[in-house]
């Protein structure tokens, strides 16, 4: 069975991104923190979880989408294109 891949061949469209806006932080998080930080919130998951995303080597489901993007109090669209509705009102 085929399965979709990204256009640089990895299994999802934001582990790049996740890994900047991680690593964006004041001070960094490291993956194993932001699990952590997570698992405190409720959800299962360790720190191979965050990995095997910035890897490109998970597939994301939209729940996890919208759980990432609203700890880092991000949009979608910047953790899925690496783009902001804020970055784009200002051009």
């Amino acid at each position: 069975m085929y399965k979709l891949k990204a256009e640089d061949g990895t299994n999802n469209c934001c582990g790049k991104n996740l890994r900047r806006i991680r690593k964006s932080q004041k001070p960094p998080l490291s993956q194993r923190k932001l699990a952590q930080k997570l698992q405190l919130m409720g959800y299962d998951l360790d720190n191979h979880f965050i990995r095997r995303i910035e890897n490109g080597q998970r597939f994301v489901t939209d729940i996890e989408i919208r759980i990432l993007a609203e700890f880092f109090h991000v949009s979608y669209e910047e953790l899925l294109d690496g783009t902001s509705e804020k970055s784009e009102e200002q051009e």
